[in-house]
């Protein structure tokens, strides 16, 4: 009871059978297929919603679902990839009009990532739902950095509709050096931090983590039987480069891939499943990076790259044990060092800001094993996991 009357401190809103005593055999529910939890909060209130194309109630949209019940829905706010989810990386979108209901869908990825004031002031509530793999450089988080503090400025409630973490069993990889602070790592967690975006807005409350240590008027509709060690397939993917479940385990090793010239399968049918260069030597699998929708101008595009294929190889379960795992990009430099003498030109400056700390680039080009690296930051991981623990909704 303790542990409840401490989030209702920070604002969070739960059923006592949903954090305490989680009803057994039954199916898992998102917090926005628990619509009778929410839908009262909503009456005659102008909504705003960041969203995009994973936020389903079973086959459903969240937009469709609410609209069909009388819900007043202003404004919808779009994160990378766009509402419908179909964007590049990194691409910047334009405000338009969502052709299907005719509501404003304004983007909040980019230079317009804190909702403006003139547009908060137009809403009564705020709504987040989308779906998050875990990870701090996946953008979606910031998104959700971004909303909190506008309705904390503008004294608007903000309504999160939480989802799985399908990489929330385990915290793993260096805390944020906040030198290195940016729209893929706005708080000071580690690449993986395992909590759902529920869990972690009551971090950012709780640790006071908006700007002027504000507070956001928050609540959370939780997931029902859901617990960290969950294994969750997604129904859809949630961006464009993420196709399954095994390049959402592979993503927060993989993804450093994208500060250095070696391919990572962006424009091939199996991204964040490979990664490869032209001149790495002692390998027999090959792939050429294409122009695709969702990666318009991959690295190496239009390149035979040589390197590994990790589609089947090593099993999910060794994956997800291993966590954020240094050893692929260390096994690339050695190789690319060896073959090529690539050097320090391996590395875009790009890196620290992934990494989140400044001594990862300099300990590989000494030589260094992932393990002597991961060294220097379990002291702060273990800090941050006993931090964590106080703001966990569901069962570890």
């Amino acid at each position: 009871m303790k542990h409840l009357l401490y989030i209702g401190i920070l604002g969070l809103s739960l059923t006592l059978a949903s954090c305490v005593n989680p009803q057994e055999n039954t199916s898992l529910r998102t917090g926005a297929e628990n619509t009778e939890a929410y839908l009262s909060l909503l009456k005659g209130k102008r909504v705003g919603l960041l969203t995009n194309h994973t936020a389903l109630i079973e086959d459903k949209h969240l937009v469709d679902s609410l609209l069909s019940l009388g819900v007043d829905i202003r404004m919808i706010f779009a994160p990378e990839h766009g509402f419908r989810g179909n964007e590049d990386a990194g691409a910047q979108i334009d405000h338009q009009i969502d052709p299907k209901t005719g509501i404003p869908v304004i983007s909040v990825y980019g230079r317009g990532a804190v909702p403006a004031d003139s547009l908060m002031q137009q809403i009564d509530i705020a709504i987040f739902d989308i779906q998050d793999v875990g990870l701090r450089f996946y953008t979606y988080l910031s998104s959700l950095y971004y909303l909190m503090e506008a309705c904390a400025v503008n004294n608007v409630p903000l309504l999160v509709l939480d989802r799985p973490n399908p990489n929330g069993h385990m915290a793993s990889g260096p805390v944020l050096d906040m030198q290195y602070r940016s729209f893929v790592g706005v708080i000071p967690i580690p690449v993986v931090h395992a909590m759902t975006l529920g869990e972690l807005a009551c971090m950012i409350n709780g640790e006071f983590w908006l700007q002027d240590s504000l507070q956001a008027p928050l609540t959370v509709i939780p997931c029902l039987n859901y617990t960290h060690r969950t294994i969750y397939e997604l129904p859809v993917k949630p961006s464009p480069n993420l196709p399954n479940n095994r390049s959402i385990y592979l993503y927060p090793s993989i993804c450093l891939f994208e500060a250095t010239p070696v391919s990572l399968g962006r424009g091939t049918d199996f991204p964040f499943q490979v990664y490869g260069h032209p001149q790495m030597a002692g390998h027999d699998f090959s792939f050429t990076p294409q122009s695709v929708p969702g990666a318009r101008n991959p690295i190496q595009k239009d390149v035979l790259c040589y390197g590994v294929d990790l589609r089947t190889s090593p099993p999910d379960e060794v994956i997800r044990a291993r966590g954020f795992d240094l050893q692929y990009v260390i096994d690339a430099y050695r190789n690319l060092n060896e073959n090529a003498k690539i050097g320090d030109e391996f590395f875009t400056s790009y890196f620290e800001k992934l990494v989140g700390v400044d001594y990862v680039r300099p300990m590989i080009l000494q030589g260094k094993t992932a393990d002597q690296i991961a060294a220097l930051w379990a002291d702060q991981l273990e800090d941050f996991k006993v931090k964590r623990n106080q703001y966990l909704i569901y069962p570890q």
